[in-house]
């Protein structure tokens, strides 16, 4: 198949589930167009199966605001005209779907019809879609879509709760490459970090207020207080100030690490003891995932998706949001038991095996056959 695959180009969950996506669907065979305003993140390297359409948004004086959802329906046009694209997928609601609405009704009047598949990944829904600037539009173009995929249970009950949603929702589930994942430690990493043998706690987001970063500084306190550990902040985004400022106010600054946005999570992870993720809401929690497969668990709140792939005394541990007392003792009780974090460890490889990327891969073929087939 040719398919043509709209996204957002950053460390967002969305776009690394779209980019893995797409290179997975390479692998297989199949000719994959990314369409987005600069080179994804996780596309690096040489792809044979792979191309990538840029979209250029000009800029004049006439406009206050560049018209970023037109340029984009209409680079989306050129290409499926050009490559003779099957399928279009779409990631994230706005402005996405909007824009591949556009073009749809454009291209049905040069005679080519163009499947339009929309993946609902979170905010674009809990936050963004309930603005009521957006919701009138986000509704009609996810109603236009002709297939609709959320990443959760819980985010397509959002979606209907949200939104008057006349159509059924499937859920495909976001996924890791387990194999990407399953990488030894290195030591000599490891040592430059925790010399004297400390446990690692790691965190990793795009440091937005819904991420409560500074309850992960608060439980890491906590835990430093009772057990040689050191604290690994992996991402960037705008709490990353005030989380460094909470950092020198408590005095732990030399046993936390900002990192920055990294691409090589599996070098980090590989090495840590926990990961911590307390967010007001998750859809999923793509990176507890990644997590997990790398063999750590996870100490997350029971918000949004998360319950549905963090087992509550399997693979970590859940508490409500907010509640740092809670997840501060459960994380000191856990790093002290040797043989619990062990067998911890072990149930997270298992759990996240489940959502392995060639498990949920031809979930998305069969979807897109489902349509392909129909144009034949």
């Amino acid at each position: 198949m040719k398919i043509g695959i709209v996204c957002y180009p950053t460390f967002g969950g969305s776009g690394v589930l779209a980019t893995e996506l797409g290179k997975a669907l390479a692998e297989k065979g199949h000719m994959v167009h990314f369409i987005t305003y600069q080179l994804p993140v996780r596309l690096s390297g040489f792809y044979t199966n792979i191309f990538y359409h840029e979209v250029r948004v000009p800029h004049y004086p006439l406009f206050d605001y560049p018209p970023y959802e037109t340029t984009l329906a209409s680079t989306m046009v050129d290409v499926i005209l050009n490559n003779d694209l099957d399928i279009l997928h779409v990631h994230y609601a706005i402005p996405h779907a909007s824009a591949a609405y556009m073009a749809k009704q454009i291209l049905k009047k040069k005679g080519k019809h163009i499947p339009v598949i929309t993946t609902l990944h979170g905010t674009d829904i809990t936050l963004v879609g309930k603005d009521k600037t957006f919701e009138p539009v986000v509704a009609f173009s996810i109603n236009e879509s002709d297939a609709i995929t959320a990443v959760s249970e819980n985010l397509r009950k959002e979606t209907y709760h949200t939104f008057h949603i006349e159509k059924e929702i499937d859920v495909i589930y976001n996924f890791v490459d387990i194999e990407r994942f399953s990488k030894k430690p290195l030591d000599a990493f490891k040592k430059v970090l925790a010399p004297q043998g400390e446990k690692i706690i790691t965190h990793a987001s795009n440091f937005r207020k819904v991420k409560r970063v500074h309850d992960v500084i608060e439980i890491f306190k906590s835990i430093h207080q009772e057990i040689p550990s050191k604290l690994l902040m992996v991402g960037d985004g705008p709490e990353r100030p005030e989380a460094e400022e909470i950092c020198r106010a408590l005095k732990i600054c030399d046993d936390v690490r900002f990192l920055g946005k990294q691409q090589e999570m599996e070098e980090i992870l590989a090495i840590s003891d926990l990961f911590v993720l307390p967010s007001e809401y998750e859809s999923f929690g793509l990176s507890a995932l990644e997590a997990m497969a790398a063999g750590v668990p996870v100490l997350s709140s029971n918000a949004g998706g998360l319950p549905e792939i963090n087992l509550h005394g399997k693979t970590g541990y859940l508490a409500n949001v907010g509640a740092v007392e809670e997840m501060s003792a459960l994380a000191i009780g856990l790093l002290k038991n040797e043989q619990q974090l062990a067998s911890m460890k072990e149930e997270a490889r298992k759990q996240a095996k489940r959502f392995d990327i060639q498990h949920i891969i031809p979930h998305y073929e069969k979807l897109y056959e489902r349509f392909v087939n129909l144009n034949l």
